[in-house]
């Protein structure tokens, strides 16, 4: 950039990014490259070029382009998602090629062909909270194109955004050909219920169709989780055909982190009083991580309403009940570091727990787990619900599960010992145990994992008319 006076105007900015990419590059790197540039040469460059944008630049996977207009990047957005949509109908699921689209409104500052400023990085930040074949837009954008024709508006509410001081008001521009679930975030019903001894558990349903119950885990927020790209992905595909039912447990999210008792049978209580709360009778249910053992606690209280068990990435013994000292130094070691570190603004303690969580997940994905932790629970609560999960023991009920069962475990999770999937699945009778290649804990969208995951997960439901 020269020096002196920086050159500065307004305009519209566009980011997009493709959804997945990493994913699909391993799966198919040439197929994906051809695909991808013939998306380019054929749709998005000459729909960029008829709104009078200008691309500022690209990378492998996204762009970044100037309009003069606010109403033509508006517009440009919506024709590139509708077309790519029909253009990837035919493509499988895990296969298809979709952007995520962010646009703002602001003052830019001009480095040449290059542009800079909080107003570019609030479009990234917006880009990057969309679903796949979505559009976030800034209240600034908003309130030019609100009376346009044809338009539907979602207000989100405000957000507050990596590196952005000032919380962002966000609005998702609902586009019909775009699947709904992909805008539950919007809709979902958060309330309130009592547990057993009085304790207040925020819950939430989002969705259509049958009912599916997730189990709580480390760690929930009803609200953040739908911006996370940790959590988002799996929440939208749970949703897309279900109606999906989960909760925030004691101690975390937006029940109550005042509690007396925080232990694993108050565990299975929330989730009882949340079921009972929401009028569900019969119904599979879904375990990740420690809600695993949650659900199959609940599975031996409640066989008659229990459908089916999903548990990804479980555990029936938690770190102090594995009989090994290694085991029993790490989930020591770990206590003291939330003790110590966790309230502190420095995120390095919490990085510690991120990268044994998502060893694989990208540096925003990374930032967003971290954030995640701090937002979602105290340092002592942190230590409670450790110090619980460490000592969790439901082996003797593994052959009293009644239900069909489906684990799914990584083969190199740094979290919970591929062994103790393993251990669990052939405990239970007649569970199904599926390996699945990866080294995450928390399984992301861009892994190789993940459309084996929906594959398994979607079947398995199907086979009980869930």
């Amino acid at each position: 950039m020269a020096e002196g006076r920086l050159t500065r105007r307004l305009a519209a900015i566009l980011a997009a990014d493709m959804v997945a990419y990493s994913r699909l590059m391993e799966a198919d790197e040439a197929g994906t490259i051809a695909r991808q540039l013939a998306h380019r040469e054929e749709l998005i460059d000459p729909r960029i070029e008829e709104y009078t944008g200008r691309i500022v630049k690209t990378t492998g996977d996204g762009l970044l382009v100037e309009f003069a207009s606010v109403v033509d990047a508006v517009q440009c957005a919506v024709d590139i998602q509708h077309a790519m949509g029909k253009r990837e109908a035919e493509v499988a699921e895990t296969r298809r090629i979709r952007y995520r689209i962010g646009i703002n409104l602001g003052d830019i500052v001009i480095d040449g062909d290059d542009i800079l400023g909080t107003g570019v990085n609030i479009a990234a930040r917006l880009e990057a909270l969309a679903e796949p074949g979505g559009i976030r837009i800034s209240r600034a954008v908003y309130d030019h194109v609100k009376s346009t024709p044809g338009l539907r508006f979602a207000d989100l509410g405000e957000k507050q955004v990596k590196n952005i001081a000032e919380p962002v008001s966000v609005y998702a521009i609902e586009l019909g050909a775009v699947p709904a679930a992909g805008r539950s975030e919007a809709h979902q019903e958060i309330r309130f219920c009592a547990s057993s001894d009085g304790a207040m558990i925020a819950y939430a349903s989002v969705g259509q169709g049958p009912p599916l119950v997730k189990a709580p885990n480390w760690m929930n927020h009803l609200e953040y989780d739908w911006e996370s790209p940790i959590w988002r992905h799996l929440l939208r595909e749970m949703a897309q055909d279900h109606s999906l039912l989960r909760f925030d447990q004691r101690g975390n999210g937006l029940s109550d982190w005042d509690v007396a008792d925080i232990s694993f049978e108050r565990f299975v209580d929330d989730l009882e009083a949340v079921v009972d709360a929401a009028g569900l009778e019969r119904f599979p249910l879904f375990g990740i991580s420690q809600g695993c053992s949650i659900s199959i606690a609940y599975s031996i209280r409640h066989p008659e309403r229990v459908e089916r068990l999903v548990l990804y990435g479980g555990f029936a013994r938690g770190g102090t009940k594995r009989g090994s000292d290694a085991e029993k130094q790490r989930s020591e070691a770990m206590r003291v570091m939330i003790r110590e570190g966790w309230g502190q603004d420095n995120p390095a303690f919490r990085q510690l727990f991120t990268t044994s969580f998502v060893p694989g997940g990208t540096r925003e994905q990374m930032d967003w787990f971290n954030e995640l932790q701090r937002v979602s629970v105290s340092p002592e609560n942190a230590v409670r619900i450790r110090t619980i999960t460490d000592s969790i023991e439901v082996s003797e009920l593994l052959p009293r599960v009644s239900v069909p069962t489906l684990v799914l475990h990584c083969r190199e999770d740094g979290i919970v010992p591929f062994d103790e999937g393993r251990r669990m699945a052939a405990m239970i009778p007649g569970a199904r145990f599926v390996p699945l290649d990866g080294r995450n804990h928390l399984i992301l969208e861009d892994e190789p994992a993940w459309p084996r995951f929906l594959e398994e997960v979607r079947g398995f439901l199907a086979e009980g008319g869930g």
